[in-house]
């Protein structure tokens, strides 16, 4: 150990013997794993339509993951688990969306420094831009926020749609946020600055994808994954949010413009991702399998990261905040469960050093979901090969209670398209949800709404080598008993070695589930 040690710190004084990078996170809401990089003449897929010349660029120019995994498909602590590196379930109050802590309990959260804040003492300059959605002491404060130029890319087909004048100035905003944040900086200070637009997040313009992005709906026929309806309500909702995608792509090129003309493009490690899947679709956000859990993400860094890789290992978002303290020399000191990515990436490196799995699960999403404000409990180890899910609570309703949904009532097409609490409310109100809900009692559905909405096993297995979509769970299959074991005993390991509260139902009762708190 102490050998291991003498190494580590020689590695960190190497990076901080040279001129600190800069680290610019371009973080996306809800964008799962949609870029024209991921497009495969071999498999069709929704990444054929999306033109994303920004992401292509920095993947081509560094390092792309097309197995990236966030902490949990939910934003709140999908976020908190990148900024401390530390598996969601560590992180206190913040481990769920909209906390529900009990006022005035101790809060495991309170301990904890974060990533932006070890950087800071490391003389880095921090900022951030539009949604944060996790303690802003995580950040140092509201002052470190710039947003002064307006909010509109997160509103973009929105405001476009109704003035496409405007659609060159919100990018000049988005310039203009980060050309502020600059110009706070002291001279020759590393900076760390984090973009989060929200437009990938519901709700966007119906047919904004087509109209502003010249995206046809059409050309998706046939490659929207089995647990979608391959419908036009379908197609169109994808094409419009593969366009929303798009407009985060271009503000990201705004972005790397002013980057590359200040010079400093090089000397800055560049990261583009999202904090989970596609929202308002089956399978999607707040599920544990691909649809939901996988996300973009590259990296860029000249001579610390080999141009053209291409990593198919398993990774998570929590080791973000690893790689990026060691780039800058330094550590953190909450005890991070996330591994830094560089030695990996460098020329000599190699995907044998990553850990090769991804954790992945979620508590509470919207909170009144489920009766008694419960949440719905997963744990999932994702491998190369395989995804293993852990149900907690099988006889819960994974995407919430039925509601206005049960028998056959009849619902209104626009109240379900822009109302998420009037059922299922774990799935963001859609065009998709709301075709689904009222086509719920027609024959030919089954696997579909099985996916969207129904009630799961215990236990679910996949093998991914025949079944890539995750459909055909093999839980129960006598050939799949030694698998099953196997990784049924890794998560539990994990989840007991990181005292995630779950293991005791603490999730249930207060101070993490305070029922009084509206």
């Amino acid at each position: 150990m102490k050998l291991l040690a003498f190494f580590l710190a020689a590695s960190l004084s190497a990076f901080a013997a040279e001129k600190k990078p800069n680290i610019l996170l371009l973080f996306a809401d809800d964008l799962g794993r949609y870029a024209s990089a991921y497009a495969d003449p071999n498999q069709p897929s929704t990444n054929d339509l999306i033109r994303t010349p920004v992401f292509d660029r920095i993947a081509k120019q560094g390092a792309r993951f097309d197995n990236a995994f966030v902490s949990v498909p939910s934003c709140t602590p999908s976020r908190g688990a990148l900024y401390t590196g530390r598996h969601f379930f560590r992180n206190g109050s913040f481990s769920q969306l909209h906390s529900r802590w009990k006022k005035g309990a101790p809060d495991p959260g309170d301990a904890i420094t974060g990533m932006p804040e070890m950087l800071a003492r490391s003389g880095y300059h921090i900022g951030w831009s539009h949604k944060w959605h996790i303690p802003e002491r995580l950040m140092r404060g509201k002052k470190h926020q710039y947003s002064q130029f307006g909010n509109r890319i997160s509103a973009f087909s929105q405001v476009v749609t109704k003035n496409p004048e405007v659609r060159d100035e919100i990018f000049v905003a988005v310039r203009g946020n980060f050309q502020a944040f600059l110009a706070d900086r002291k001279a020759d200070q590393p900076f760390f600055y984090s973009f989060n637009p929200t437009n990938t997040h519901r709700k966007w313009v119906r047919g904004s994808g087509k109209k502003l992005w010249g995206l046809d709906p059409d050309k998706l026929k046939g490659k929207l994954p089995p647990f979608l309806p391959d419908n036009e309500i379908v197609r169109e909702d994808f094409a419009d949010y593969l366009g929303e995608a798009m407009a985060y792509d271009a503000a990201c090129g705004a972005i790397l413009e002013e980057l590359e003309r200040m010079g400093e493009l090089d000397n800055t490690l560049i990261v583009i991702s999202g904090d989970h899947g596609a929202p308002g679709f089956p399978r999607g956000k707040c599920n544990v399998h691909d649809f939901g859990s996988r996300v973009l993400l590259t990296l860029r860094w000249p001579e610390h990261i080999e141009p053209g890789r291409v990593v198919k290992t398993p990774v998570s978002l929590i080791d973000l905040a690893p790689t990026f303290l060691a780039a800058a020399g330094t550590t953190s000191p909450d005890d991070p469960d996330g591994e830094n990515l560089l030695p990996a990436l460098a020329a000599d490196g190699s995907e044998e050093e990553l850990r090769g799995w991804a954790l992945i699960g979620r508590e509470v999403h919207v909170g009144s979901a489920r009766e008694g404000y419960l949440p719905y409990p997963i744990r999932a180890l994702r491998t190369p090969e395989f995804l293993y899910v852990r149900n907690f609570k099988p006889d819960r309703w994974p995407m919430g209670d039925p509601k206005a949904a049960a028998g056959d009532a009849k619902l209104d097409f626009e109240v379900l398209s822009n109302d998420t609490r009037v059922a299922f409310a774990d799935i963001d109100a859609s065009p998709t949800k709301a075709w689904l809900v009222q086509h719920r009692n027609e024959e030919g559905l089954e696997l579909i709404l099985r996916e969207a909405w129904e009630k799961r096993p215990a236990e679910e297995l996949y093998d991914l080598r025949k079944d890539p979509h995750q459909v055909h769970n093999v839980a129960d299959d006598p050939a799949h008993t030694a698998m099953l074991e196997k990784l049924r005993g890794k998560l539990m390991a994990e989840l007991k070695g990181g005292a995630d509260p779950r293991l005791d139902d603490s999730f249930d009762r207060p101070p993490y589930l305070e029922k009084t708190r509206q």
